[in-house]
């Protein structure tokens, strides 16, 4: 059997085992290569999730600086659009008075 120093709060599922040595330090844990095997396993999940994590985190910051820097350029777009309807709309309204003043001028030449 192995033992290794966990402290008071040891708290990985390992039961505190008697030992017959006499080195044994109080606060001790000893640990089984069965216990030490299944401790390895969930350290190596864990540091798996981890890294899975990471990546995800990773992947989803770089979605979201493309997101924004696609909404720069809608936003460019849209202001650009807003710029034309105006235009269009202010050019309508010219239209639309030239088109009363000719009329007018029609009724004149009616009476």
């Amino acid at each position: 059997m192995s033992e290794f120093s966990w402290g008071k709060e040891a708290g990985v599922g390992a039961e505190p085992q008697p030992s017959n040595h006499s080195s044994t330090e109080p606060g001790t844990l000893a640990l089984s290569a069965d216990d030490f095997s299944a401790l390895e396993e969930r350290v190596a999940r864990a540091v798996a999730i981890v890294r899975r994590e990471r990546q995800a985190r990773a992947e989803a910051q770089e979605r979201a600086g493309q997101a924004e820097a696609k909404a720069r350029e809608q936003a460019q777009l849209v202001e650009s659009l807003q710029k034309e309807v105006n235009a269009l709309r202010a050019e309508r309204d010219n239209v639309r008075e030239r088109v009363d003043r000719l009329l007018t001028e029609l009724n004149t030449l009616e009476l």
